[in-house]
């Protein structure tokens, strides 16, 4: 069921958004040469508790027998790994890598989720391209994130973007409604044919995310049953914010 948030359930979500945009950007802050997606991790939970919140992903439960639940308050994912890469003091930044950084923030029964793809250093100008073009289609899907319109008004722009531009859609994983829950409906792909799905209404709250893969279309799943890399090992990036939808544009609530 898709939940409408009431004007106090909308300053709440707005509180969480908040605190997960700080986060990122103290990331973005220390991202450099030499750091560890470890330490990063660190300093994504000492935001959030600082501001009052809990790091949502922290404990986030598997649902697969013998995979532990997520250890981190991030998902790191460098370079061909897509999402869900697990921080670690064995994950150091080189020049010339690009990660990306999902977080969410969980504050008085609400959550705010973001996600980030940031260059390390020096990079190829393809490189940078991909990274400007993921982020480029969050804000082409949002265009359509209007009162009245369909959810495929959205994917669909999401995914004529990604592929006017050569890259690949990640298909096997989609944004999502939030709220009280970090995944709630509806079920947001970054593809698909406009006029379709649900229509948009007030309150709604989403989460929109670009995953976008340099090369071919295709992903592998890593043997610690989380982190998702690039079936050809080219490069990938991520984009995401929370947003809702108004009576008139949208608001995102993941950017101050």
């Amino acid at each position: 069921m898709v939940t409408i948030k009431s004007k106090r359930e909308i300053e709440l979500m707005r509180e969480a958004g908040r605190v997960a945009y700080l986060a990122q950007k103290e990331i973005e802050k220390a991202i450099k040469p030499g750091i560890s997606t470890f330490e990063l991790d660190k300093i994504a939970e000492t935001v959030i508790r600082a501001c009052g919140g809990i790091p949502a992903e922290k404990g986030y439960p598997s649902g697969i027998k013998g995979v532990p639940d997520f250890p981190g308050s991030i998902c790191s994912s460098i370079n061909d790994e897509v999402i869900h890469g697990i921080p670690s003091k064995k994950a150091i930044l080189k020049d010339g890598d690009i990660i990306s950084i999902d977080l969410v923030a969980y504050k008085n029964g609400y959550n705010g989720d973001c996600a980030r793809t940031y260059i390390v250093g020096n990079v190829s100008k393809e490189t940078k391209r991909l990274v400007e073009v993921t982020k480029q289609a969050f804000f082409e899907g949002i265009k359509f994130a209007k009162k009245g319109n369909r959810l495929g008004d959205i994917s669909h722009a999401i995914g004529s973007f990604i592929e006017e531009n050569g890259y690949s859609v990640v298909r096997e994983f989609q944004g999502h409604g939030i709220g009280t829950k970090m995944h709630e409906d509806p079920g947001i792909p970054n593809y698909g044919k406009p006029g379709r799905g649900i229509r948009l209404e007030p309150g709604m709250t989403l989460a929109i995310e670009p995953m976008v893969i340099m090369g071919k279309p295709g992903i592998l799943e890593l043997d610690d049953g989380w982190t998702i890399i690039t079936q050809d090992g080219s490069l990938s990036a991520h984009y995401e914010n929370t947003i809702l939808i108004t009576e008139k544009e949208p608001e995102i609530l993941t950017i101050i």
